[in-house]
């Protein structure tokens, strides 16, 4: 499975931890590759156009609380980007709402709890049935 990563500043140490610690799957590093200031909604365009044009099977995307990072993939049709802080979270939101992208909140999530985090989200299947009734319902408006 090939995953598209991004992150600001703020997540750029983390990502890399991620990265090297998974080896499981393909990683697509979208950036930032410095920890630079730059802007977060660059970073969740880049990721959401990967993973919509299919160049990738998911993404993952870091910020400082990993709410800005949610709200900018958000606003895309066919993205469903969950942030997720434990392993539960994560493999709740994939099994119910088949997050394609998870967000994590660098500045409040250890590298350990980020490497559960994930792998647990990767293991986890979306459950179907009435929960695609339910993002159906998201995407037609």
């Amino acid at each position: 499975m090939k995953i598209a990563i991004g992150t600001d500043h703020r997540g750029f140490i983390l990502k890399n931890i991620i990265v090297t610690s998974i080896d499981s799957h393909e990683f697509l590093d979208i950036g930032c590759f410095d920890d630079n200031r730059c802007d977060y909604p660059e970073f969740a365009k880049k990721v959401v156009d990967v993973v919509l044009s299919e160049k990738a099977d998911m993404g993952i995307l870091l910020c400082g609380s990993g709410i800005g990072m949610a709200i900018a993939a958000n606003r895309y049709k066919g993205i469903f980007a969950g942030l997720c802080w434990s392993p539960d979270v994560a493999i709740a939101g994939r099994q119910d709402d088949n997050i394609n992208i998870l967000v994590l909140p660098a500045d409040f999530i250890s590298p350990e709890q980020a490497i559960t985090t994930v792998r647990a989200w990767l293991n986890a299947t979306f459950k179907g049935e009435h929960y695609q009734k339910r993002l159906e319902m998201i995407d037609s408006e």
